[in-house]
């Protein structure tokens, strides 16, 4: 009778981002036992498998922290990278990945798997290639096991390549594009991704080793463009190659069509500068292709394509929050030692049940929107994507559903409590810390009361600058968002 292969203990960092989302229910459903490190497990509680994981508080900058978390760990999946993050990306990269390859080392772990991108060999790179390629090394030279793949553009319902794509290709029949709108590229789908990244936790303690991971398909994005638009049934688009557009230039002309914000879209952009083509296909010796084969770029588009129309886009690009966004919660003190609050509250009796109410709650931002003067968001979202904010165009995962860490627009999900409490952080650029909540509550004769509170802890003389400037327009906005939930609840 062979061996049944114990269960291994699996350490996944990133899990409240795109990739490590997806791959926590993998490993589970591969039967391992998996440990999900955060620095904010509670941001974890909205993930539908929070409890079947074990949750372990540790930022990565932290030795003792990761080490500890490391601790009886078989195989660590390393998936933090600052994409998007302003300057001095590449030293916190370089740094968080020495700290994380000691703490492995010195906690025994058996393995280290990492997510990287692909790049051409022999090339000047991009910044944010340069810098995947370097943590790439450092954990291969950690002296633990190492497994490196190395993927170009992920082709998956939410994933920031795909929604740049998707919403370029869209909004615009006709294109003038640079130069790499002919460079080739080897787009793999997500679900191959997860494949390898599952099937690497089994490799031989002898491989210490990077792998290209590719689809089957070597495609340029004129053709990945031009494959969507059929995919979508849409128009064949005319694409004009022009020479002057810099990445620089690039990367804010997506910021601006699609929802991906500028600091966002530039590695993503100075990234298809290079051809990324896989120059083998090594991988298949430890995870071997499905006996279908690898998904190919249209039915990656198509089952991404599915999982939109559904609404079952499990994460997206935006579940990592903002660089520089409040990550501390709302202070429940009035008299908060942390310094001035500023409140904005307001109280109205709904001529509804409450669980009408909740309903136009929960479903409050992205295309609905904010139910008050629509034109004052706009302007609010413009100015916050011009500073380098998220402004209003990440809008929502789901039309509906709800859950802690989402994020709705500029704002993100600090607390759901259904039927009763919707907290949301501010993520969008401010002299300081803001939330916004929204309550069903019911009065002393049982009639249902919306409750509707804004608070805001100003950062030194600019944020109390900005409050006061802001508060002629809180009749306005929040007020005018008060009636507009209490009037629609009425009318379901």
């Amino acid at each position: 009778m062979p061996d049944t292969p114990r269960p291994l203990v699996v350490a996944v960092t990133g899990v409240t981002g795109y990739v490590g989302g997806r791959l926590v229910p993998e490993l589970l459903a591969a039967g391992h036992h998996v440990r999900a490190i955060a620095r904010d497990p509670s941001r974890l509680r909205g993930r539908p498998w929070f409890a079947d994981v074990e949750a372990v508080r540790a930022d990565a900058g932290d030795l003792d922290a990761v080490r500890t978390a490391l601790d009886g760990v078989d195989v660590a999946y390393y998936l933090i990278h600052s994409l998007g993050t302003g300057h001095r990306f590449e030293a916190r990269d370089r740094a968080t990945a020495l700290t994380f390859a000691r703490a492995a080392r010195e906690a025994g772990v058996g393995r280290i798997v990492y997510l990287g991108g692909l790049f051409p060999e022999g090339e000047e790179l991009s910044p944010h290639l340069e810098s995947r390629k370097e943590v790439g090394d450092i954990l291969l030279a950690s002296g633990v096991p190492t497994t490196v793949l190395r993927a170009a553009v992920i082709l998956g319902s939410g994933s920031a390549s795909f929604e740049m794509m998707r919403y370029l290709t869209e909004r615009l029949p006709a294109m003038t594009v640079p130069r790499w709108v002919d460079n080739r590229i080897q787009p793999i789908a997500i679900r191959d991704v997860l494949r390898y990244l599952v099937g690497s936790a089994t490799m031989p303690a002898d491989v210490n080793r990077a792998f290209d991971i590719g689809g089957p398909d070597v495609l340029t994005y004129r053709q990945m463009m031009q494959g969507y638009a059929r995919a979508a049934g849409l128009p064949r688009r005319l694409i004009v190659k022009v020479p002057v557009l810099s990445p620089s230039l690039s990367s804010h002309w997506v910021g601006l069509v699609t929802p991906v914000p500028s600091g966002l879209a530039r590695p993503l952009v100075e990234s298809l500068i290079h051809e990324v083509v896989c120059d083998e296909h090594d991988i298949a010796r430890y995870v071997p292709d499905p006996p279908e084969g690898l998904v190919g770029f249209d039915r990656a588009v198509r089952l991404a394509l599915e999982r939109v129309r559904d609404a079952e886009v499990t994460t997206r690009w935006s579940s990592a929050a903002v660089a520089g966004a409040p990550s501390d919660p709302l202070p429940s003190d009035p008299d908060w030692a942390g310094g001035s609050l500023y409140v904005d509250e307001r109280r109205t009796t709904v001529d509804a049940t409450p669980e009408a109410l909740w309903s136009v709650i929960q479903e409050i931002g992205g295309e609905r929107g904010w139910y008050s003067w629509a034109l004052a968001w706009q302007v609010r979202g413009l100015l916050d994507r011009i500073a380098g904010g998220p402004g209003l165009r990440r809008g929502r995962r789901d039309p509906s559903d709800l859950r802690v860490d989402d994020a709705i627009d500029f704002w993100r999900v600090e607390e759901v409590d259904p039927g009763r409490l919707l907290r949301l952080r501010a993520e969008m650029r401010l002299p300081g810390l803001a939330w916004l909540e929204l309550r069903v509550e019911k009065d002393d004769d049982g009639a249902t009361v919306f409750a509707q509170r804004a608070v805001f802890h100003p950062h030194g003389l600019a944020g109390q600058l900005y409050w006061r400037s802001v508060t002629p327009f809180h009749g306005i906005v929040f007020g005018g968002m008060q009636r507009g939930i209490a009037s629609a609840a009425e009318r379901r």
